[in-house]
């Protein structure tokens, strides 16, 4: 059992966008210190959901700032990139961590973020495909070579290389069990955020799709699930702050489907984070009731990584710090230790 973080790096009113970053780096830093395996960032655009649009800047400097902790997109949103700019930041990147960089892939999930960068959102899947192909091609060869409907490369040298090979761990985000056959087949890591039973049915059809290839088991690769949570030794407090923080993640969610007057696409959030909790998304309580939780839900949903997202809303620095320590010190341990 490993523990990961998923961040959306939402600005839910903390002050000056300057001192939001600089937090945030204070966080992923105690993150860092407290035995976390990785950091995963998500990419939206034109959105206060999202305050890293171009998730490598952010990135490069976590890889200063970090010893230890693995980090990566969650996911790349492979349709708005050139494959050669990616690439390239990709072996950079890689480098300039000493060889821990993860790499999430995707389409993108908003059809009006897509819009904006003049892309049909019905087009995502063949450009991702496309990109994907060529980054993973172009990783391995000393040259890039491509011919593909959207993309077209000739004997470009390939002088950069990655420290990982033949790539970095592979990320990818799955919302239904009728999505396992690709990352499954691909060997690809997946996190999900539905509740147990959807999660439970996403795991057992990863492994299915593994054992029909004859794949052992115990090579699998990291099968997560995310939770927002929030942890005080005051149980109320715990639930107040999270009360008073997710109604904000939540506006930040909707910004763009509001002002465009649509519905989101593919997932729904409910307005509270009692409903949350209800629904098996959200947790808030003191130790004992956040590993009496998660600790359920990992047998349950049959996971070997657990994902917790602290940072969310209007959270300040030093409710989020709260939440990590106590979950370092007090949950972290008696979970390895069961698992």
């Amino acid at each position: 059992m490993e523990f990961g973080i998923f961040d959306h790096m939402d600005h839910g009113g903390q002050g000056s966008l300057s001192q939001f970053y600089e937090d945030r780096l204070g966080i992923v830093e105690l993150y860092d210190q407290s035995g976390i395996y990785a950091y995963h960032l998500a990419e939206h655009h034109a959105t206060p959901l999202g305050m890293a649009p171009s998730p490598n800047i952010f990135l490069s400097a976590i890889a200063q700032r970090t010893k230890k902790l693995r980090f990566g997109p969650l996911v790349y949103c492979l349709p708005l990139y050139h494959p050669i700019r990616l690439l390239e930041e990709i072996c950079m990147l890689d480098q300039m961590s000493g060889g821990r960089l993860e790499m999430g892939v995707g389409r993108g999930i908003s059809p009006i973020e897509l819009n904006y960068w003049g892309i049909n959102y019905d087009d995502g899947p063949l450009i991702y495909k496309e990109v994907f192909d060529l980054i993973t091609k172009g990783i391995s060869d000393n040259k890039l070579n491509h011919n593909g409907s959207s993309f077209q490369i000739s004997d470009m040298p390939m002088n950069l290389s990655l420290i990982q090979q033949p790539h970095p761990p592979l990320w990818y985000g799955v919302a239904n069990p009728s999505s396992v056959e690709w990352p499954a087949e691909k060997g690809l890591n997946i996190i999900t955020n539905q509740p147990v039973e959807k999660a439970k049915e996403i795991t057992s059809g990863y492994k299915e799709v593994w054992s029909r290839l004859g794949r052992d088991e115990d090579n699998l690769p990291f099968l997560g699930m995310t939770r927002y949570i929030v942890i005080s030794e005051d149980s109320k407090k715990a639930k107040k702050l999270a009360d008073r923080a997710y109604p904000k993640w939540r506006k930040s969610f909707m910004s763009l489907w509001d002002l465009h007057g649509k519905k989101p696409v593919g997932v729904t959030y409910p307005e509270t984070f009692s409903e949350l909790a209800d629904a098996g998304q959200g947790i808030a309580g003191n130790p004992s009731e956040i590993l009496d939780k998660i600790s359920l839900e990992i047998e349950s949903a049959d996971i070997n990584y657990f994902v917790a997202r602290f940072a969310f809303g209007d959270l300040q620095l030093d409710e989020v710090r709260e939440s990590i320590e106590l979950f370092s010190e007090k949950i972290m341990p008696e979970l390895k230790g069961g698992s």
